[in-house]
């Protein structure tokens, strides 16, 4: 079946080579990340996608799915991308403390329509990120010290399967998808809405402090101090930024989630250092949570890493702290714990996380940096050594490596008898495939 006739097959608007539009439809949020996929498929609601599911197992073609192309790694010539835009819908539950959320929906829709009841999701920090493809790798942000991963959050999805059906996933009715959804990643099915659990959060405090960065060493100490001793409700980020034409500077990005009052107490520590350059300490909404970190909301070619740190000892301290930032952008440290470390028995794939520091490493992807980055890169994972363990995230991969990072030996095995079960004939493909 050739790729012509997918414009009879759905009802959804089919971008093909040629076509007007078809370079912009392809593009992924990573810029440096190339997608010479056979075709561009808009699809208008579930039905539509299932029988693009039908279209792409009849002309033996993977289907891909991307809402923002958050994640995007490549590796997906001929195939077939969707985009899922129109898949819109938005419905909050407050009494029942639960959104009704369609695989086109943001987070930053999610966050300012619970906020007006109280309420929030447990987004990531950044409001321009689909709110499907986060939660199927897991996804953890500001809420999940106090409140674990956005996937254990999840009470039911809505999925079109590989033979094209259409079926509503929970616990009871599919337990072994069910449980491969919540963190496994999109390997499995296509997801067309999911419905969760929303916590209850009128306010919180946060923001982000910023010194030069002769101030390093001093921001680091604090920040270890205040994620040796958080209560869950505080979550405390260090970033060391070197932007090209500016002065290096040092930060620390934090979100307490209850009063300001007790916020502002429980930071007080940050006013001890001098010098401080910029200061959006102060009252937030749910809705309001992007403003931490003020991540960029527009596409542009990066180079990540992303790692688990097991302490952060001289020979951490040395590469990550005392060594420049620069070919890289941004060196990140996280302060993990809390209820991502927690075992839960009726939790998904994306199991605790006992390592208390996550390391993200960013550069800015143009071809003349390409290759100092990645010696960089090179660099401190070589210096870094026994202190990283080399699993991490979903979310925290980067193109190049593979699913198997993410996942013990038992989760992985397990995830990969669900996925040759449900999809043999490997039509459904997710950034991370778990086979490679």
């Amino acid at each position: 079946m050739g790729i012509e006739e997918l414009r009879n097959a759905v009802r959804g608007r089919v971008l093909l080579p040629g076509d007007a539009g078809f370079d912009q439809a392809v593009q992924p949020w990573n810029l440096a990340v190339a997608q010479p996929v056979s075709g561009v498929v808009a699809v208008a609601h579930a039905h539509d996608t299932a029988d693009l599911v039908k279209f792409a197992r009849s002309a033996n073609r993977q289907l891909v799915t991307q809402t923002t192309g958050h994640g995007a790694t490549g590796g997906i010539e001929d195939a077939i991308l969707i985009r899922t835009g129109a898949l819109d819908r938005l419905e909050i539950d407050a009494e029942r403390r639960t959104a009704r959320v369609g695989t086109g929906v943001q987070w930053g829709a999610v966050q300012a329509a619970a906020a007006t009841h109280g309420l929030t999701g447990l987004a990531g920090s950044n409001p321009v990120v689909g709110v499907t493809g986060y939660t199927l790798g897991g996804g953890f942000g500001w809420l999940a010290r106090k409140y674990g991963w956005a996937a254990d959050a999840v009470r039911a999805f809505e999925i079109v399967d590989a033979d094209g059906r259409c079926a509503r996933i929970t616990a009871d009715s599919d337990p072994q998808l069910f449980w491969a959804l919540r963190g496994g990643g999109g390997d499995f099915a296509i997801v067309t809405e999911i419905e969760f659990d929303l916590f209850p959060l009128s306010r919180l405090y946060g923001g982000r402090v910023m010194w030069p960065a002769d101030r390093t060493r001093a921001v680091f100490d604090l920040f270890t101090e205040l994620t040796t001793d958080a209560p869950p409700e505080l979550s405390v980020w260090l970033q060391r930024y070197q932007i090209p034409g500016a002065a290096p500077t040092v930060a620390i990005d934090f979100a307490y989630l209850g009063e300001p009052d007790e916020g502002r107490a429980l930071t007080a520590r940050l006013d001890s250092i001098e010098g401080i350059l910029a200061d959006t300490r102060g009252a937030l909404t749910p809705a309001q949570i992007g403003r931490i970190t003020a991540e960029p909301t527009d596409p542009s070619p990066s180079l990540s890493r992303g790692e688990l740190l097991t302490d952060l000892d001289d020979a951490v301290i040395k590469t990550l702290i005392e060594a420049p930032v620069a070919p890289l952008l941004n060196i990140q440290l996280r302060g993990l714990g809390g209820a991502l470390a927690e075992p839960r028995p009726e939790g998904g794939a994306r199991g605790p996380v006992t390592e208390p520091y996550a390391l993200y490493m960013l550069g800015l992807g143009l071809p003349h940096l390409l290759d100092d980055i990645q010696t960089r890169f090179a660099e401190i994972l070589d210096a870094l050594g026994p202190h990283i363990t080399g699993s991490k995230p979903y979310t925290f991969l980067a193109p190049g490596e593979t699913a198997s990072a993410a996942f013990d030996p038992e989760t992985l095995a397990r995830l990969r008898q669900i996925k040759i079960t449900r999809d043999p004939h490997n039509t459904i493909r997710a950034n991370f495939p778990l086979h490679h």
